[in-house]
């Protein structure tokens, strides 16, 4: 698929740390302890995206297998290596088979505008949940240097896997028609089943708090406008990718509360920071241990819990990656 997805790329030029490993970083972050909880219950609600079918926070739930292509090897070698480590740190699946099929795709390319009318025309799921034509299209607009494009997937119950489309698929369900209504104009029952024909179903609990359906990441796109960051610090970029990879923000224009590598590209923020962050880690830890099928008020919870938890005790936060 990326043969088909790539075009032509310049090279980043730019730092890069000598290891192919390298270690989450070991930071702290200090937050008056009055107010911590309503800190990062702040962030924690304001920073990602809920899956559109089901309203809750989406994760990977099957091993993420990250392919970065229109680089030097020694360039996309890194980016790769640096997704899966810190997916490590923070629990996310990672698919450590070397013929895995690559699920996160992230292209450097001086063209991304091109790149996506590509997917446009062949893939259009892979854009994400798009209702109308209209939205599809704004959606396949390039509007940052670094953004991703996120196809979704609803588990049910018994682990049925949907992608989330708005498109007409067909198939659908069907229902028996128990209540045998009367036909108009004639005193005839009906009694043929009733057919939803683009109707989608998901087996449940029906408990309000922990239902058994969750979201997770079908496919992730990732374009990067090489042209545009040409000369910039590649390490700080690799984090910026590596959290596009693993959770989906809301907006990349919005500058956090917290101290977060997404601030690295938001307007007028002054929030910036050098890389993935204390913050980001305890967030991402959070996503990766909440309860996948509670509401997206229970999620979030959780995540705050997590977030205090980690960033409120002393210590290295590598050292509580392990935990």
């Amino acid at each position: 698929m990326v043969r088909a997805f790539a075009v032509c790329a310049v090279l980043l030029i730019g730092s890069l740390a000598a290891s192919a490993q390298p270690a989450p970083p070991q930071e702290n972050v200090t937050v008056t302890a009055a107010k911590s909880r309503e800190v990062f219950a702040g962030f924690a609600k304001a920073f990602a995206r809920p899956a559109p079918i089901t309203g809750k926070l989406v994760r990977w739930e099957t091993g993420i297998c990250p392919l970065a292509v229109g680089q030097a090897p020694a360039l996309t070698g890194f980016v790769t290596a640096r997704v899966k480590a810190i997916a490590a740190a923070a629990g996310a699946p990672v698919n450590e088979s070397k013929s895995c099929t690559p699920n996160i795709e992230i292209v450097f390319t001086s063209a991304p505008q091109d790149l996506l009318d590509n997917i446009r025309k062949h893939d259009p799921d892979y854009l994400g949940y798009a209702e109308t034509s209209a939205l599809r299209e704004k959606l396949a607009t390039v509007t940052h240097p670094i953004q991703a494009w996120y196809a979704t997937e609803t588990i049910d119950l018994n682990g049925m896997r949907r992608v989330d489309s708005a498109r007409r698929l067909g198939g659908g369900a069907t229902m028996a028609n128990f209540t045998a209504f009367a036909m108009p104009y004639t005193s005839a029952a009906n009694r043929d089943p009733i057919s939803f024909p683009d109707a989608t179903y998901a087996r449940v609990t029906g408990n309000h708090i922990s239902d058994g359906v969750h979201s997770g990441f079908h496919h992730i796109i990732i374009a990067v406008d090489s042209g545009k960051l040409a000369g910039k610090d590649f390490v700080p970029l690799a984090d910026y990718i590596t959290l596009l990879a693993l959770t989906q923000p809301d907006s990349l224009d919005s500058c956090q509360q917290l101290p977060s590598v997404v601030n690295l590209m938001a307007p007028e923020c002054d929030q910036r920071v050098g890389g993935i962050t204390a913050a980001d880690l305890a967030y991402l830890s959070g996503l990766y241990k909440m309860g996948a099928d509670k509401s997206l008020i229970f999620q979030q919870s959780e995540i705050v819990d997590r977030m205090k938890e980690r960033l409120e005790r002393p210590g290295p936060v590598a050292a509580r990656d392990k935990q």
